[in-house]
């Protein structure tokens, strides 16, 4: 399993910015993401998907939709962000996790 970790510290959160990253989120699924998590506090966003393949994560990358998403992330919204594609070596978890 890979997983992508993108962090970002947001200089705008209007309505277009959570339109996007919705239609970024549902995109993956179209790709075989299997899991993606997403969490804002203050300016500071984490998003972390997890795909069975990197062969997967470049389609995604490469989909006009997202393609549109990374241009207006780097030109309005983000101030910087940091995207990390790593493998998952082990995984653990107790109840629902």
């Amino acid at each position: 399993m890979i997983a992508v970790i993108f962090t970002a510290e947001v200089i705008n959160l209007d309505r277009q910015y959570h339109d996007l990253t919705s239609k970024v989120r549902l995109l993956a699924d179209e790709y075989g993401c299997e899991e993606f998590i997403s969490i804002s506090e203050n300016n500071r966003e984490i998003s972390i998907s997890y795909w069975d393949s990197q062969d997967q994560i470049k389609l995604w990358k490469k989909d006009p939709m997202h393609l549109l998403a990374q241009k207006l992330g780097q030109e309005k919204y983000y101030k910087s962000y940091k995207v990390q594609v790593v493998d998952v070596l082990r995984e653990y978890s107790h109840g629902n996790a």
